[in-house]
């Protein structure tokens, strides 16, 4: 209307429907441009030859369902030649807002997994809209720009570009009040509920990323993981295979803090094996048990060729192969044993616990246990194996410092060449067991915010992280580690009885607010926040 027809050009890409192109074809003539038709397979750039001196050239795609993964396809056939080709989404009023939240949420997602932005839509049927608000609501918390509108069937008189003012009326006047109250006002249809309070605080929550990204080694992938979940599902596990090949950095990792081999209770799931840099400190992003090698001696020669791994925590007695080639390599390990492992003390087979049984235990170090402050009591002895090699076993016990009542009992055993000075793994491994309390209590919350889209791969990998990092911040007694403490739960508001859940509440809480606060504001090509 503005600039006449002669700059323009239709082109097609629906061979899907029936009498698809008859039906744009008409248009055509009736605008007197011309039409191009392109097929499934065809690049896009076949027709740039062709589309030479038009200004404007607007493709009419296939309609799908947001749930068809050919949606995908589409996306990625449009940006894979030189030409970038704008997207824009159809918003139909008249569908219900749950449906309008999911063609949003779906149709970014494939945007995002083919490269490309959809900020832009057209607002159809809102002569058959009973109530305007809901398809409003979606598009100002999803910061979209809205170009067009359309009123009913007559082209062109009953499509217009979008007014503000003339939407707000439309959605006031046909707004039911009794419908409308029953969202609560704190309860954005769609925004995740761990974020609505913290939108505002967009600086604070970069500040606070940005400091945990420079303390804990590993928190930038753990992000990139997060990054993940905006994807469709079918792209996710493409997108973690890369991101894991090269994960983590040979000069970052000293040890393994390895999981027991079985589901943990009640999950379908079993705890990833966790990494320990330099200082000793738990990595971020675990490792997914099921892509290790199998076999106890594999798996650990595998991570010591590829990432320097020198130091095992092990929650079973390794194997004689295992062994073997541990002490060939003069690795350190650490192996928590069952009560009843047998051992040979002054050339006499017995368990561990009868080796204990009358054992006075004298020294203690306090410890964080579970949320909870506690000392572990150890004392240790020398043994040997069955083959004879010689060994330390050690007790110990986790008591409560004011009642001394005894939390648990743990059994141990270790290379004798480490001598007394292998407790500071043993604290280690037994602070790592927290982190499978923690990851379960993640991995309920995240499967209670994510719209089923989530690879269960990824969502293990997003609770283990925050567990790791909850259970590393958790146990450090340093003055960073307190600031960053306060800070986490601050975000919160409110206090908690237990500081390791309260800080993964926190981190969870953080994650969401950042993904919202993109999400939010994705859109700056034209200053719409």
């Amino acid at each position: 209307m503005r600039h006449g027809t002669r700059p323009v050009a239709l082109v097609t890409t629906d061979s899907f429907r029936i009498g698809a192109h008859e039906q744009l074809r008409i248009y055509a003539r009736l605008l007197d441009t011309p039409m191009y038709a392109l097929d499934a397979e065809q690049p896009i750039d076949d027709l740039l030859g062709r589309l030479q001196g038009k200004q404007w050239v607007i493709i009419d795609t296939v309609g799908m369902s947001q749930r068809d993964q050919r949606v995908i396809e589409q996306i990625a056939h449009l940006q894979g030649g030189r030409s970038r080709v704008r997207l824009v989404l159809l918003l139909n009023a008249a569908s219900q807002p749950e449906t309008l939240e999911e063609v949003v949420l779906r149709y970014r997602q494939a945007a995002r997994a083919a490269g490309a932005e959809l900020d832009d839509c057209i607002i159809t049927k809102q002569d058959e809209a009973g109530r305007l608000a809901p398809v409003l609501d979606i598009i100002m918390r999803h910061g979209m720009r809205v170009l067009f509108g359309s009123n009913g069937q007559q082209v062109p008189e009953d499509m217009a570009i979008a007014a503000p003012g003339a939407l707000v009326d439309q959605a006031l006047s046909t707004a039911t009040p009794q419908r409308e109250g029953a969202q609560r006002a704190d309860a954005p249809m769609g925004m995740p509920r761990w974020s609505r309070d913290v939108l505002g605080q967009g600086r604070r929550l970069s500040s606070l990323l940005a400091r945990l990204r420079q303390r804990v080694t590993g928190f930038a992938a753990l992000e990139e993981v997060w990054d993940l979940a905006s994807l469709p599902s079918r792209v996710q596990e493409t997108r973690l295979d890369a991101l894991l090949a090269g994960y983590p950095a040979t000069d970052t990792t000293l040890g393994m803090a390895w999981s027991p081999r079985r589901n943990e209770r009640g999950c379908d799931w079993a705890m990833p094996d966790i990494g320990l840099d330099t200082d000793g400190s738990w990595l971020a992003l675990p490792w997914l048990q099921h892509r290790h090698s199998a076999g106890w001696q594999p798996r650990m020669a595998a991570l010591s060729s590829s990432s320097g791994v020198a130091v095992h925590l092990l929650p079973r007695f390794p194997e004689s192969d295992a062994l073997a080639w541990l002490e060939a390599e003069h690795l350190t390990w650490v192996s928590q044993v069952a009560p009843s492992h047998r051992v040979l003390f002054h050339h006499e087979r017995q368990t561990i616990r009868q080796l204990f049984n009358d054992s006075v235990l004298t020294h203690h170090v306090g410890v964080r246990f579970r949320g909870q402050s506690v000392q572990l009591w150890t004392a240790y002895a020398e043994v040997e194996d069955a083959s004879g090699t010689a060994l330390l076993a050690w007790y110990g016990e986790v008591r409560d410092p004011e009642s001394a009542k005894v939390v648990v009992r743990r059994y141990w055993l270790t290379p004798a060449r480490l001598g007394a000075e292998v407790l500071s793994l043993l604290l280690t491994q037994l602070q790592s067991e927290g982190l499978a309390a923690l990851t379960r209590r993640a991995w309920q919350q995240l499967k209670e915010a994510d719209s089923g889209d989530l690879n269960a791969e990824v969502r293990l990998l997003m609770a283990s992280g925050v567990a790791s990092v909850a259970g590393h911040l958790d146990i450090a007694d340093d003055e960073e580690a307190q600031t960053l403490r306060g800070d986490l739960l601050n975000l919160l508001g409110a206090s908690r009885r237990r500081r390791d859940t309260g800080m993964l509440d926190a981190l969870i809480y953080a994650f969401m607010a950042r993904d919202a606060i993109r999400q939010m504001g994705s859109v700056s090509r034209e200053g719409v926040a």
